[in-house]
């Protein structure tokens, strides 16, 4: 029997209603899978192509034939939007066979929430975080609302495999089918995975079953791409050169921003105009900036204001009137975000997506991307590289282009190999360990240590933390009242325990700052952190507003709106970049070619770069002398590579290498000075490499590397511990090292 002849007959006629004329191949894969065989499932595919419905056609089918006595699947997503996007969909999709779909997160109603609990039934739509919630207050009701659970269905699980937001979910997922007693199949959803093999053992752990991981046959697609540079202020790189012809611009310019407006925001502001469109940005900093800026471009222009806002601090009837006014496609808006909208929140008939400067992943350029090139249109996407042009006294690595070469790279990887970041999967999570050990206390009440650590350490996740670990968190935990100990030898959340437990922060494992929530009379319009004094100005929500007053004991600002700007600030994010794109970089920088997407200036600007490195051999040498004792290293490593080095190069080489004044912009350069020549550095640097490591070794004497979120509550010896062998990669640090020849 065909997938289509299986479906109930409520699925088929949504087909029908909806004008399909035939299955996706990913979704005649997924009902042989979920119909024939009782394994878990991880479906790779585009943006776009019907995963949701390929997982969920199988799934009510089978609830309507069988319906589960309790909630039958759980769905979990990583975004408040992207739930709240397809709690629409499947709503439509399941009314007809009268199976419930409920939804769960902090917007959501209580008396939703409350009808729930009284008839648990259907599909629940969920964050990790609210499940945590879930799993500590409402505990004893687990079982009544889970008994039957058969499937969990994971979206966009690229998102939750680089930290510990999916070990969260993985302990999460665990915790509920040992409190309510069974086995749900777990299915997978992704655009953008770089290693399906190893994502799909880390779906399967803990579940004895294989993960069927279909190979579908993506058919070719047209990508409409276009990068182009600006220097902030000043003569642009192109300018005044008559031998560069201008690549092919995808609509006529019209050059309609107001004078002197930035030239990159300029650039953007013109070709936004009567289009449905996303500008993507790296930190809420910058959003909030350049959304104040291209709205002050249509004031300036007597235009009304055709810009949005949308991330993640930013309150929820904001975030909701954006992505409803994205859907409605008679409105021709743009939307600057931050990766809010990054992942499978359907918002309509976008047009084009812009980049402002280069993301740090291929995979979030190609979720990015995919925002476009639904109802079959090709995806679009315009990367804007912004800079302040070199002085002419700047030495060398400042006047790389580095933005723009980590552009080329994150394209042309994909483009060549379909190369996407792998999982990082073998960290040594000690803050999620604080925090599920934390929730399954408060969760149970009184355990003893042993019982305690049989709940928490066979999670899957934690199979690198050892039981002598274990014990020693919880001696520090004790000591420092986070646990107390009973006259009865058992243990309870401490005094100190209950104060981060009892905050509604403790559901999520992300790092946050402490936030204020900003109003403006009743209306709520966000949070920020550390907020200006009283009098000062204030970007939120897209608009410059006054600060009133400052509550501090009550996190609250109070505001008033107003005309004006505010200074511009870009934070310094090292980013998470892997050394396969630096190599990439390198690469960029050194081959002879051109890329059909580069725009004028970018051309220019990638053609003075390259000028550049030849003459100073960078990119053929990783040391340059600046002059006199001062010197460049350039490693092409990826981010944790390069902080081993940092530390390898001051802990392991400084003396003898007389290394002083070390700076580093990560993970692309640094520069310091030396009394050696260039051979002596290469001949000790070499020689210290080739000496066991111990990774504690590259952790500075006084140094506490508070990563992760729970760090500042663990022993000092597990933080160093989890930062030496679970973020640093003192291994590619050594390959490297013991690579470098002069002249290579």
């Amino acid at each position: 029997m065909g997938a289509f002849q299986r479906y109930a007959p409520f699925v088929q006629d949504y087909i029908y209603r909806n004008n399909w004329e035939s299955l996706r191949a990913i979704q005649v894969a997924a009902a042989d899978a979920i119909f024939n065989t009782d394994e878990n499932l991880l479906l790779t595919a585009s943006t776009a192509s019907g995963k949701t419905e390929a997982a969920f056609f199988p799934i009510i089918t089978l609830f309507s034939e069988n319906p589960p006595a309790s909630v039958g699947a759980i769905y979990i997503g990583p975004l408040k939007a992207l739930i709240n996007d397809q709690f629409l969909r499947l709503n439509e999709l399941c009314a007809e066979a009268d199976i419930p779909v409920w939804h769960w997160h902090g917007d959501v109603a209580q008396s939703h929430k409350a009808r729930l609990m009284k008839h648990p039934s259907g599909i629940l739509q969920i964050t990790p975080e609210s499940l945590e919630a879930m799993l500590l207050h409402k505990h004893s009701a687990v079982p009544k609302l889970f008994g039957d659970l058969r499937f969990v269905v994971i979206d966009e699980v690229h998102s939750l495999l680089r930290g510990d937001r999916g070990g969260q979910t993985l302990c999460l997922i665990e915790r509920l089918s040992r409190l309510a007693g069974v086995n749900p199949r777990r299915i997978g959803l992704s655009a953008t995975i770089g290693d399906p093999e190893k994502c799909g053992e880390f779906l399967s752990l803990g579940t004895g079953r294989k993960t069927i991981i279909p190979k579908i046959d993506a058919k070719g697609s047209k990508w409409r791409l276009s990068m182009e540079h600006f220097y902030v202020k000043n003569v642009q790189a192109a300018e005044d050169r008559t031998d560069i012809q201008a690549l092919p611009v995808l609509e006529e310019k019209t050059d309609d921003a107001p004078q002197n407006a930035d030239p990159g925001l300029g650039y953007i502001f013109e070709h936004t105009r009567g289009k449905k469109c996303l500008v993507f940005v790296n930190s809420r900093e910058e959003c909030e900036t350049v959304t104040t800026t291209l709205r002050q471009y249509c004031e300036l222009n007597h235009e009304r204001d055709r810009f949005l806002i949308h991330h993640g601090n930013l309150s929820a009837s904001y975030r909701e009137t954006a992505e409803e006014i994205m859907k409605d496609d008679s409105q021709f808006m743009t939307t600057v975000t931050t990766a809010t909208l990054e992942l499978g929140i359907d918002i309509g008939r976008l047009e084009r997506a812009f980049q402002i400067d280069a993301p740090w992943t291929v995979s979030s350029f190609l979720q990015r991307m995919g925002r476009t090139g639904r109802r079959e249109s090709p995806p679009e996407m315009w990367f804007v590289m912004r800079e302040d042009e070199p002085e002419a006294r700047a030495m060398l690595p400042a006047t790389i282009p580095w933005k723009l070469l980590q552009g080329i790279a994150l394209v042309q990887l994909y483009l060549e190999e379909r190369w996407v970041e792998p999982p990082r999967l073998d960290r040594l999570p000690y803050s999620l360990l604080y925090h599920q050990t934390m929730s399954t206390l408060a969760s149970c009440g009184e355990l003893s240590p042993r019982a305690l650590a049989e709940r928490v350490l066979p999670l899957h996740y934690f199979h690198r933390v050892s039981q002598e670990d274990f014990k020693l968190l919880l001696r520090h935990l004790v000591e420092t009242d986070h646990i107390q100990r009973t006259e009865q030898g058992g243990l309870i959340v401490g005094l100190a325990g209950e104060r981060v437990v009892n905050s509604f922060k403790f559901y999520g494992v992300f790092q946050e700052n402490e936030e204020y929530t900003v109003r403006s009379d009743a209306q709520e319009l966000g949070t920020v952190v550390l907020p200006p004094p009283v009098g000062e100005k204030l970007a939120i929500a897209g608009h410059v507003w006054t600060v009133l007053d400052v509550d501090h004991k009550r996190h609250l600002v109070y505001c008033e709106q107003v005309k004006g700007s505010i200074p511009a600030y870009f934070g310094q994010c090292p980013g998470d970049l892997h050394t396969k794109i630096l190599q990439r970089m390198r690469q960029v920088l050194l081959e002879d070619r051109s890329y059909p997407y580069l725009m004028k200036n970018a051309v220019a600007r990638l053609e003075q770069a390259r000028f550049t490195a030849a003459h100073s051999q960078a990119g053929r040498t990783p040391l340059i002398n600046l002059g006199g004792n001062m010197w460049c290293l350039l490693p092409w490593v990826g981010t944790y590579a390069f902080l081993a080095m940092e530390r390898f190069l001051k802990i392991k080489c400084g003396d003898r290498l007389g290394l002083k004044n070390l700076d580093s912009a990560r993970p692309y350069y640094m520069q310091f000075t030396m009394k050696v020549s260039a051979a002596e550095f290469y001949r000790i640097t070499a020689q210290e490499a080739r000496k066991p490591i111990d990774p504690m070794e590259l952790v500075y004497p006084k140094e506490l590397p508070l990563f992760d979120k729970y760090d500042e509550y663990l022993p000092e010896e597990l933080v160093k511990k989890g930062f030496a062998y679970g973020v640093l990669e003192p291994e590619e640090m050594r390959r490297t090292v013991l690579s470098w020849q002069p002249g290579e």
